[in-house]
């Protein structure tokens, strides 16, 4: 793994000198980045709150922004879906705290995350919220910095690469293609309500590609649905898992056929799911090859030799 280089703390150091040599008071090398709620009611909070896409899993794709603010941070909550090598570039010194949600087993509700956060930053703590992929798709930062902002707490939010991104690129399925797919189209398999109820209609339309997140156990009903609102069952699709890491798995097959495939290649959490012709591509344009012991996929991805 490529080792990112060490980079210089983020502004003038809290309560230390600047580079003139002045002493710079506690709290004066705010980001210019973060948003500071004048005219609310009550103080600002003396903390502040930095809302972070750790990305798909992969460090290397890691935005340099990201890395600094991990690199000051003085406590980070984090996700399920925030991968172990990411976790390792963190301080040693710095304070974790899991918040990660999975099937029907939430550490914390959404709503204790929104208020610890909000604790956090009025205790004066530089809040770290890391979060797999990017904050604002499918990762509910929406709520949690509406919560920061309703109570005045200070915040900046740091996109990342999302999963349908990074981990349709390093499966070799490009999302649009001239030939194959003119739009595409992202949807979540697990609703606030717990249900699959999708807008089938506006997904089930030609020359389009689909990405869901979250939907593995929900993959038979999908496919089915899909049909039966009008895409062939010979429809391409696929599903990606631990994609961009060292155990990415990759397995392809149709609308009428991937459930039974991947029920018998005992697929797990976290996945992506991949509808549309350009699927096709996957086994031709597949580049990237796993190190780890879950790399004899289904489909087992291959670094192509452009010689």
């Amino acid at each position: 793994m490529r080792h990112p280089p060490k980079l210089a703390p983020l502004g003038a150091p809290r309560g230390g000198a600047g580079r003139s040599g002045r002493s710079v008071p506690t709290g004066a090398a705010k980001s210019p980045r973060l948003r500071v709620h004048d005219g609310r009611p009550g103080a600002v909070a003396p903390g502040e709150v930095y809302l972070v896409g750790a990305g798909p899993g992969d460090p290397d794709l890691l935005t340099l922004r990201a890395l600094k603010l991990m690199q000051r941070a003085d406590v980070v909550l984090y996700d399920n879906l925030v991968s172990p090598e990411v976790l390792a570039l963190l301080p040693p010194a710095v304070e974790l705290v899991y918040v990660g949600k999975e099937r029907a087993n939430h550490t914390l509700r959404q709503e204790e995350i929104n208020e610890l956060l909000v604790r956090l930053a009025r205790a004066g703590k530089r809040v770290l919220r890391l979060k797999g992929g990017d904050p604002f798709v499918f990762g509910r930062g929406g709520e949690e910095i509406d919560t920061l902002s309703a109570q005045g707490v200070r915040f900046e939010v740091v996109p990342g690469i999302t999963a349908a991104l990074g981990v349709a690129a390093y499966a070799g399925i490009p999302l649009t293609h001239r030939d194959y797919a003119q739009s595409v189209v992202f949807a979540t398999g697990h609703l606030k309500s717990g249900t699959m109820d999708l807008d089938w209609a506006a997904l089930a339309r030609p020359r389009q590609t689909i990405v869901v997140y979250m939907g593995l156990l929900g993959l038979p009903i999908l496919c089915g649905k899909l049909v039966e609102h009008g895409l062939p069952a010979s429809t391409p699709a696929a599903v990606v898992q631990q994609g961009t890491t060292r155990t990415q798995r990759v397995a392809t097959g149709t609308l009428g056929t991937l459930p039974g495939i991947v029920a018998g290649a005992g697929f797990r959490a976290p996945t992506l799911i991949i509808v549309g012709d350009v699927v096709r591509l996957h086994e031709r344009l597949s580049w990237f090859a796993p190190a780890g012991p879950a790399a004899d996929a289904v489909a087992p991805p291959r670094r192509r030799s452009t010689g």
